[in-house]
């Protein structure tokens, strides 16, 4: 059986139905209101959103919604994150629970605070 390549979240939500999919535009809202000027791209064929690099990929599954806000995002929250399950790379919500909004929002909000400070720190090219 071949794989769908997404090409865009727009493409990647509609496969969705139910609470999956409630989930899914829910997460959408949250990412994009904590980092409105991101670009939404398709990455390892997941949504992600970008600002000077990746700020944090999400998917869709049977029982649960992914959120993979890299490495350093995990490590930073992972206190507030024993009501879930995780590991070094993701966190998994629940599709019996509302989505945890400001957590995700603060996720969201430290990664771009991340990223732009490793851009600023990059030295210009043709200067």
């Amino acid at each position: 059986m071949e794989r769908v390549k997404f090409e865009t979240t727009d493409e990647y939500i509609a496969t969705f139905s139910g609470d999956v999919l409630r989930h899914l535009k829910k997460m959408r809202s949250i990412v994009r209101k904590a980092a409105p000027e991101a670009k939404e791209v398709i990455s390892y064929n997941m949504p992600a959103v970008f600002q000077d690099g990746v700020l944090v990929y999400y998917a869709g599954y049977k029982n649960h919604i992914g959120l993979y806000p890299t490495g350093s995002g995990i490590e930073y929250f992972k206190e507030q994150f024993a009501d879930y399950k995780w590991s070094k790379g993701a966190i998994q919500f629940p599709l019996d629970r509302p989505l945890p909004e400001q957590l995700i929002t603060d996720i969201v909000r430290f990664r771009l605070t991340e990223n732009r400070e490793k851009a600023q720190l990059k030295p210009k090219k043709g200067k």
